[in-house]
């Protein structure tokens, strides 16, 4: 690990402050704490550090003292911010309403080398990631060592908004290393300094600060999409703020509302109206920063928006860095992937998008039955011996790469033919369904079952392959009703005594239905909720 190391050029900054002001910041002897120092007409100068805020002195502000600071730095930019030249500082202004300076904020810019360690496997994955916290948290220091580290085996491209990655001035601070910068004339044009920054400089890797307005979301969409690794900050302190962001949701997917239908809702135990992921992020991995040396990241940023979508939000991993400088990984408590939870032979389940269900009951087997309170779907396997079978679709109308990608993600294996004739299954949208096209009039006599989504989205997508291979339970895997049966009177038991509801852990649907029956004899409530294999139930009053 990298022993860290500041540099904060400080005397450079408190060059600039009445010499005072200067004194009393010295005679604090804390300057590796101090964030900043507020200067504000008519009064008392502050200086904010990590934990606390120090009057510097007893007298308040006056306007000769503020001019003198205007004197010593240069021009403010259009976004009201001035720096030092060849130093990270930020001195940025409150301005009245004839446009007179009555406040300034001389923000202290420091390069920590070393305090990307916690993350730097991230940062070397090549993935995008996009860093999320408060302002003052350090997302700017981590971000300038991060583009370090990488220009040293990439071709690394700063789009530098407000020169506080770079710093003041036309030469780089040498803290951002062999890295190109862009300066960025007004901040309302970041986004067209980011696209030529692709289109003119060549890079691999392009650091953007402060993401916070649509065109820039947009932006770094194109960017992503163009094959370059972005690693940026925006402003927020978790992934379900960022979600509920308007102007800066596109960077997750972003979210829309759809409408089910009424079986539909009575198999998911939703409303009709739920939100689902609009499209695949712009950012692979998402890190929360919640301290200056505890993170917690989503390392699969698609996953965790769904989950979270769902109501069954995925646990982040926690990375944080104790007092002896050495780094601890939590992971979150492990879930068996797709190819565990699947049967060992190929089961399908049928709900109503499914045509020709018969002809295929005959084929592998007969149907189960279903217990109260859970899906009604009939379920057809082969003997639990055999691996999981290959099966042959043939997409109508539905994205094969987003097919593609939701067979790696669930782990189940997919033929996509291009030839109807070879097909076991058809899938295909609402909309061409009821227009009953060619390839489905002929499915439908040949007795190719068909399976119809509602959007051409990953999520439908993923809910059709569980379905398809019937991902909810492994089969000859026994369950102990003991055990069952004492922790759904347990909740139950919770639910009585004055809680409004709770919920059981995920459990494949044989579990399910006997938790359902237990709160049925118990005269409570009970839903299936979330995505399989990791739905649940969970236990209310009404």
């Amino acid at each position: 690990m990298t022993q860290r190391r500041i540099t904060d050029d400080l005397p450079a900054l408190l060059a600039v402050l009445p010499p005072k002001y200067e004194d009393q910041v010295k005679l604090a002897n804390n300057a590796d704490d101090l964030l900043e120092i507020i200067l504000d007409l008519g009064r008392l100068p502050m200086a904010r550090y990590v934990d606390r805020e120090v009057e510097i002195s007893d007298r308040e502000v006056s306007r000769t003292e503020i001019d003198e600071v205007l004197k010593r730095i240069g021009e403010f930019d259009a976004d009201n911010r001035a720096g030092i030249e060849r130093t990270l500082h930020r001195i940025s202004a409150i301005r009245n309403k004839h446009g007179a300076v009555v406040g300034l904020t001389c923000r202290v810019g420091r390069a920590v080398y070393g305090t990307i360690d916690i993350m730097e496997d991230l940062v070397e994955s090549g993935k995008s990631i996009l860093l999320l916290g408060r302002p003052g948290i350090g997302k700017t220091t981590m971000l300038r060592e991060a583009a370090r580290i990488l220009a040293e085996n990439s071709r690394v491209v700063i789009v530098d908004t407000s020169n506080e990655i770079g710093g003041d001035g036309d030469v780089p601070h040498p803290a951002v290393g062999r890295a190109r910068r862009m300066q960025v004339a007004q901040p309302s044009l970041q986004h067209e300094v980011m696209i030529e920054a692709v289109e003119n400089h060549n890079p691999e890797v392009i650091v953007i600060d402060e993401i916070g307005r649509e065109l820039e979301a947009a932006a770094a969409r194109t960017i992503a999409e163009r094959g370059v690794q972005l690693v940026a900050t925006a402003h927020g302190r978790t992934l379900e703020n960022l979600l509920l962001n308007p102007t800066l949701s596109d960077l997750i997917g972003g979210i829309e509302s759809v409408t089910l239908s009424d079986e539909e809702a009575r198999r998911r135990g939703t409303q009709k109206t739920v939100l689902e992921r609009r499209a695949p992020p712009t950012f692979d991995v998402l890190v929360e920063i919640q301290e200056r040396d505890r993170l917690a990241v989503h390392e699969d940023v698609a996953a965790s928006v769904d989950a979270l979508l769902r109501g069954y939000p995925l646990e982040p991993e926690i990375r944080y860095r104790d007092e002896h400088d050495q780094i601890h990984i939590q992971k979150p408590e492990a879930r068996p992937p797709a190819s565990q939870t699947s049967a060992q032979g190929l089961r399908r389940s049928f709900p109503n998008g499914f045509k020709n269900s018969r002809e295929l009951e005959k084929q592998y087997g007969q149907k189960s039955a279903a217990a109260p309170g859970e899906e009604t779907g009939g379920k057809f396997e082969l003997p639990n011996n055999q691996p999981l079978k290959r099966v042959a679709i043939y997409p109508y109308g539905v994205a094969r790469n987003r097919m593609e990608q939701a067979s790696k993600r669930l782990g189940v294996p997919v033929n996509l033919v291009r030839d109807l004739r070879q097909a076991e299954v058809l899938v295909t949208l609402k909309s061409y369904y009821r227009k009953h096209q060619k390839p489905i009039t002929i499915a439908e006599e040949q007795g190719i079952p068909i399976y119809v989504l509602r959007s051409n989205s990953t999520n439908q997508i993923e809910q059709a392959f569980v379905e398809l291979y019937n991902l909810s339970e492994t089969p000859g895997k026994s369950i102990n009703l003991e055990d069952i049966s004492a922790q759904t009177m347990e909740a139950i038991e919770a639910v009585r005594n004055g809680q409004h509801w709770v919920d059981l852990p995920p459990a494949p649907a044989r579990v399910r239905r006997i938790q359902h029956e237990l709160a049925r004899q118990a005269e409570f409530v009970s839903h299936s909720y979330g995505k399989e294999p990791n739905r649940h139930v969970r236990i209310f009053r009404d």
